[in-house]
């Protein structure tokens, strides 16, 4: 009885630091443009444990630091929807989806051409606009 208690405690002392402070991980975001990108990181970085939430407008690309023992990435991913942003494997709610801006509605096609399309601009003429 005695080895079986000692084998317990050292499997639970295991377990409780195979959780990582500082976890790293990426995941695709929906958005269009720098508005997009301030809140998305907002809303990953208004999640308790999160420590590091940067998000890349061309690729799309989430890149996170946090804490495994307080959150985890899908409540992060969560936290993102809520604000009204697609993740790779669930879309927001029609209801946060409106809540965005007009010019962040990045499933209209014509939203996301009007962003591409001033991308180039701004890489044609060599002025920042």
């Amino acid at each position: 009885m005695k080895k079986l208690l000692i084998i317990a405690l050292m499997l639970t002392g295991t377990l409780s630091f195979a959780q990582n402070k500082n976890a790293k991980a990426t995941t695709e975001v929906d958005g269009v443009c720098g508005m997009c990108k301030a809140r998305i990181e907002k809303a990953c970085l208004n999640t308790k444990g999160v420590k590091f939430a940067t998000w890349d407008v061309k690729t799309h690309q989430l890149s996170l630091i946090f804490d495994e023992r307080k959150t985890s990435l899908k409540t992060i991913e969560a936290s993102v929807l809520a604000a009204g942003h697609d993740v790779k494997e669930s879309k927001a709610t029609d209801e946060a989806y409106a809540s965005v801006h007009a010019c962040c509605k990045y499933r209209d096609d014509d939203v996301k051409d009007a962003h591409q399309e001033g991308e180039e601009h701004k890489k044609g003429d060599g002025h920042n606009h």
